[in-house]
């Protein structure tokens, strides 16, 4: 099945906002060590969401203030592509 979607619209956000990223990994601390790496001190919150059927994945939330659209792009991006992190919604 093919979602597709044929709005041109674009997300407008007013800065600084709240910002949620749901990031899947293979462990708690893994994700953490992520986190540490890309955000390093800033205030964050981060909670667990869930754990796979099989425990195989852990995801969990992160939320921050982010002050543009670069910053949370950037962020999105880091988190990536780090090797802790499995995938980021």
């Amino acid at each position: 099945m093919e979602i597709l979607n044929d709005r041109q619209e674009k997300l407008e956000l007013s800065y600084p906002c709240n910002w949620s990223y749901k990031l899947i990994g293979y462990e708690k601390e893994a994700i953490q060590k992520a986190i540490h790496d890309v955000i390093i001190e800033r205030d964050h919150k981060l909670e667990h969401s869930n754990k796979s059927k099989t425990g195989k994945y852990v995801s969990m939330n992160l939320d921050l203030v982010i002050q543009n659209e670069d910053e949370r792009n950037f962020i999105f991006e880091a988190l990536k592509k780090h090797q802790n992190i499995k995938m980021v919604l």
